[in-house]
């Protein structure tokens, strides 16, 4: 048992690398959240503008959902850093990243408003036409409120999974916390810096699990 506590949990090594690992946790923080605040917005403005059924507008937007979603996440971090500056546009790692996590989230979150869209009854959008509201104001007042209740679940779930590929940043050498965890356990040939990245990871996203759970329950769109 003490030297499971020696290998795993050496408290002078957690000491003294922990701003260290502080640093890591809060840039993985900052990358999780603006993966979520870009993917899911841009997602829901893909769907939207699907909706309005101009043709080529449509066929792009398909294009880039189908696109998006085969392709791996690691190898669209790796385009984003290593390949965009060939055409004139350089990106700092942490910016790579998000912007390739929050694209595939994106397209991800695009299919799921889509179908909460199409599993809205053809009904709601006759009823609300017919009191006079045109169909933007139909889809902003009537319909939208109902996408978004039946879409809590599955996009939550999504974001969790996809947020949690901030740890492919250090591909390119984000100083994410796994990244740096590892380097650490590289560095001293103990796992106890790994051991403090997984109890953070849980920090981070078993709150959050916890509020789409809630948010679950709270928002879920009434089963007839």
């Amino acid at each position: 048992m003490d030297q499971i506590v020696r290998y795993f949990f050496d408290f002078s090594l957690m000491s003294a690398y922990w701003p260290d690992i502080l640093r890591g946790f809060l840039i993985t923080v900052q990358m999780s959240i603006l993966t979520v605040l870009i993917g899911i917005p841009l997602g829901l403005a893909l769907a939207i503008l699907r909706l309005y059924g101009i043709r080529p507008l449509n066929w792009l937007i398909i294009f880039y959902i189908d696109f998006f979603r085969s392709i791996p996440q690691l190898v669209l971090i790796v385009l984003a850093y290593f390949a965009l500056p060939y055409f004139g546009l350089v990106l700092e790692p942490i910016t790579a990243t998000v912007l390739a996590l929050a694209i595939v989230l994106s397209a991800f979150a695009e299919e799921i408003f889509w179908a909460g869209i199409n599993a809205v009854h053809k009904g709601q959008w006759e009823a609300g036409r017919s009191t006079g509201l045109s169909f933007s104001k139909t889809l902003a007042y009537i319909i939208l409120p109902q996408v978004v209740r039946i879409s809590i679940p599955p996009l939550t779930n999504r974001a969790i999974g996809i947020s949690k590929g901030t740890t492919l940043g250090s591909v390119v050498a984000v100083p994410e916390l796994l990244n740096v965890t590892s380097s650490i356990q590289s560095n001293v040939a103990n796992p106890t810096a790994l051991t403090v990245g997984a109890l953070l990871f849980l920090v981070l996203f078993l709150p959050f699990v916890r509020f789409t759970r809630w948010l679950e329950r709270a928002y879920a769109h009434p089963r007839s």
